[in-house]
């Protein structure tokens, strides 16, 4: 039992790490997805749109990289990769975890919703190429909440 209580901070923190990078990199998953659909409909009918739709479908994939980042810094700090794990105390690790948190679902969410924008700029390019970059515009007025929930993991792992 004292093995669990020593070890159950550090147990609780690289969770919270883990979610940060999978919950963002699913959303990402998501997200490129669906617009990656959208494009290959276009890119059948005119194939000179593909660097213009492939643009579109990489946006939704930022925030599988903010959970990374998110994930390596916590671990980092939790001292994994210096081989020297600290013994975190329960609050500690629960603080840990919740630090990761507004990147894990800031990121699940945002991916998806901007892949959604991003699978309608994909059909706002096919219908007027004139237009394509205020979908990007559009886009991009989602990663800003994706970039607000990488601020918020950061100054909480940088306060703990």
């Amino acid at each position: 039992m004292e093995f669990l209580f020593a070890h159950t901070g550090l147990a609780i923190g690289l969770l919270g790490a883990g979610l940060a990078a999978c919950m963002a990199g699913a959303g990402s998953a998501l997200g490129t997805g669906y617009a990656g659909q959208a494009g290959a409909g276009l890119i059948a009918e005119d194939p000179d749109k593909f660097g213009k739709a492939m643009i579109l479908q990489v946006i939704p994939g930022t925030q599988g990289l903010y959970g990374l980042v998110v994930w390596f810094f916590a671990i980092m700090q939790m001292g994994v990769l210096s081989g020297e794990a600290v013994n975190l105390s329960f609050v500690d690790g629960c603080r840990y975890f919740a630090a990761c948190m507004p990147m894990a679902i800031g990121g699940l969410v945002s991916a998806a919703a901007q892949g959604k924008v991003a699978a309608a700029s994909v059909n706002l390019l096919a219908k007027n190429e004139e237009h394509w970059s205020k979908g990007m515009i559009l886009c991009i007025t989602v990663e800003f909440y994706a970039i607000l929930s990488l601020l918020a993991s950061f100054m909480m792992l940088v306060n703990i």
